[in-house]
């Protein structure tokens, strides 16, 4: 084979890679928001509007953007939780659940140790959210490996669980008289905001919280690809006979990716509790558990590519709330699965392709 020839195949091999991994992102994208124009103008309002509305007020404006990335970051945190669960080949359902036990967790820690200065307040309430929120996660782990149980059910039915015992807690020992919140965390157990340093961002939410999600994500990228513990999770996620071809513990590793799934969906509640609101009150999670789901599927589980995910569905999010006097806000939430369900689609059909280019070639009768 010529230098020519190899070099040509190389270039098919790249750009059949390239068209794997972004087209049925952009793909399902582009057809999502194609088809969110066609039900604006079934609804008698103008696409031209609605794009425009959206655009201006979310990546148009600097306090736009700001609430996109606001929203974006406990979904960072989720959809980490669920992409490390899944490289083990395990489901992780139950984020919404292990974000509200760890951040009641943190929320308490934060008000219960008044004399630590910032940051060492700021690390001993996430390490307490963690910690319970970890718990949370290996319950399921726990039983996956000891008694076979479904993870999938076991944290579906665990998220009710949480929310009740939270709710309890909250209710009988955390709050505060006649509210329904608990008490705020101290000066040294809050995350600075933005506006802080930069004047635009009067009034954003925005906190660095940010920035510990966005370094959890690269953290678990090169914890994913270059540690014995990383590379064991991904080849338990191959399947059960190849990781025990290969001598690994799958009891262990199954209820290590749990509980450390839990501890980083835990950590979802920094955004709210230590930046934002800083005390814990009833649906603070606002669904971001279930939302990271998506964020992960969107990412193909890459902890790296996480970060781009949470902002589009963090974008969607506010969108919503920029749009809702032109349409319903719900029309969002339908194009959110409008796309996830064009994206595996189209990812279905790219991961095939190579095999019926093959097939095609086998069955192309050949020229004299």
């Amino acid at each position: 084979m010529s230098d020519r020839e190899i070099t040509n195949l190389r270039l098919q091999a790249f750009a059949l890679s390239t068209l794997q991994t972004v087209g049925p992102v952009a793909a399902s994208i582009a057809l999502g928001l194609g088809l969110a124009g066609l039900l604006v103008a079934l609804l008698g309002a103008s696409p031209t509007q609605f794009f425009t509305t959206l655009w201006a007020g979310t990546l148009g404006s600097t306090y736009g953007f700001s609430q996109v990335l606001f929203k974006a970051t406990p979904l960072i945190f989720t959809g980490l939780a669920v992409a490390l669960a899944f490289q083990a080949r395990l489901f992780n359902i139950g984020a919404e659940g292990q974000m509200v036990i760890g951040g009641l967790a943190m929320a308490w820690a934060g008000a219960s140790f008044p004399g630590l200065p910032f940051p060492l307040g700021v690390i001993e309430a996430l390490a307490f959210g963690a910690l319970a929120g970890g718990l949370w996660g290996a319950i399921p782990g726990l039983l996956k490996a000891r008694t076979g149980a479904h993870e999938v059910i076991v944290t579906i039915m665990l998220n009710f669980v949480a929310l009740a015992l939270a709710n309890y807690l909250l209710a009988n020992h955390l709050a505060l008289p006649e509210t329904v919140r608990s008490a705020e965390v101290t000066a040294g157990a809050t995350l600075p905001r933005f506006s802080d340093f930069w004047s635009a961002l009067r009034g954003s939410p925005l906190n660095l919280a940010l920035l510990l999600g966005v370094a959890a994500a690269i953290l678990l990228e090169l914890w994913s690809n270059r540690t014995p513990v990383g590379f064991s999770l991904r080849v338990l996620g191959e399947g059960p006979k190849q990781a025990r071809y290969a001598g690994l513990p799958l009891a262990r590793l199954t209820v290590f990716a749990m509980t450390a799934s839990g501890a980083l969906a835990a950590l979802a509640g920094s955004n709210f509790i230590l930046g934002y609101k800083h005390y814990y009150e009833e649906g603070f999670s606002a669904g971001a558990g279930f939302q990271g789901i998506a964020v992960a599927l969107l990412a193909r589980n890459r902890p790296i590519w996480i970060v781009p995910s949470a902002i589009f569905f963090g974008l969607l999010s506010y969108g919503g709330l920029v749009v809702n006097s032109i349409v319903p806000r719900e029309l969002i939430d339908l194009l959110e699965a409008v796309i996830l369900l064009f994206f595996i689609v189209f990812d279905r059909m790219l991961r095939t392709l190579p095999d019926r280019l093959l097939l095609l070639r086998a069955r192309a009768p050949e020229t004299p």
